[in-house]
């Protein structure tokens, strides 16, 4: 699978970059068309409200078939403001197929205060919810790490790391520098009739040279393997989504998040793909709300309403 880059370079303290590969600033006209896209549809968001109800996620057994009843989302309220994801922004270094697994919970037992992520996906063309299109979540651990390249180290840029690996030209999902064959905080899921599906996560970590981050995929004519992972689809979302600054700094003071020592957290200000996921009028923070209605630290659901472009699709065999 081949993604393009459209990160816009911002300010950073450090002078290292995450993610590998050219970073092109997007230009004036997709920043446009963004949020014309995030506008047209700011109604719709809030219509979106009235169907969507409040349910607890329970386990359900994993199926490799694309007949699948999703669990119905928890929290019974969306954001106006819409996270428009487009195929253009880096999935980053650490995807890898073979490690993103159809599922609902994946946790994993990973330590970390629990999330529930309530994820809202409409079709910016039509301003209406997209049925049964696979959102695909992956992000690392409380201490930086993630599944697939838990051998890598978190306190040094991607750049050092390819480059005592002796990789070149690294390309993303083709270029092989995983480490070993875990899965923990990966998953998809398909979103039910209301264009909504849950994740069972934990509130994620941080590694050297950027903000705290959860990766996400929309997949349309979606084809899986027997052991649930993807075979084929077509890619019409790929982003990320982010934080309130003064949550992180109340979760990051908790155990285990609180033993990463060794290198500073980098801030959504000066995070460059922060600085373009919230660029023309749209929304890639996650709202939160207390699990228990009182203490984010007892666990929180987060929810943000993603916004695919379905005009802009990257067909793929993986």
């Amino acid at each position: 699978m081949h993604f393009l880059s459209i990160l816009i370079t911002a300010s950073l303290a450090s002078s290292a970059i995450a993610h590998p590969g050219p970073h092109r600033k997007a230009t004036r006209a997709e920043i446009a068309r963004r949020g014309e896209l995030s506008a047209r549809c700011s109604e719709h968001v809030g219509q979106y409200n009235d169907r969507r109800r409040k349910r607890s996620l329970s386990k359900r057994q994993n199926t490799t078939t694309v007949e699948i009843t999703t669990e119905s989302p928890y929290y019974h309220t969306i954001q106006n403001e819409t996270c428009v994801l487009t195929p253009e922004v880096t999935a980053g270094p650490y995807w890898w197929r073979n490690s993103q697994t159809l599922r609902q919970d994946m946790t994993e037992g990973q330590p970390g205060v629990p999330l529930l992520l309530d994820v809202g996906v409409l079709d910016m063309a039509t301003c209406e919810p997209l049925e049964g299109v696979l959102v695909d979540f992956w992000h690392c651990n409380a201490t930086g790490k993630y599944s697939s390249f838990s051998g890598l180290p978190a306190d040094e840029p991607i750049d050092t790391i390819l480059a005592e690996l002796n990789v070149t030209d690294f390309e993303i999902g083709k270029s092989d520098i995983h480490t070993d064959e875990v899965t923990f905080l990966r998953g998809m899921w398909p979103t039910d009739r209301n264009g909504m599906v849950e994740m069972k996560s934990i509130f994620p970590g941080f590694y050297y040279g950027r903000a705290i981050h959860i990766h996400i995929q929309v997949h349309t004519d979606w084809v899986l393997r027997e052991n649930g992972t993807l075979a084929s689809g077509k890619t019409v979302s790929t982003g990320q989504v982010f934080f309130d600054e003064a949550l992180e700094q109340e979760i990051m003071a908790l155990q285990p998040y609180a033993s990463v020592t060794e290198f500073d957290r980098l801030t959504n200000d000066l995070d460059n793909t922060y600085n373009n996921e919230n660029t023309g009028a749209y929304n890639a923070l996650v709202s939160v709300v207390p699990m228990d209605g009182k203490d984010v630290t007892n666990g929180m659901i987060g929810y943000v309403t993603i916004g695919v472009d379905t005009e802009a699709v990257e067909s793929f065999p993986v």
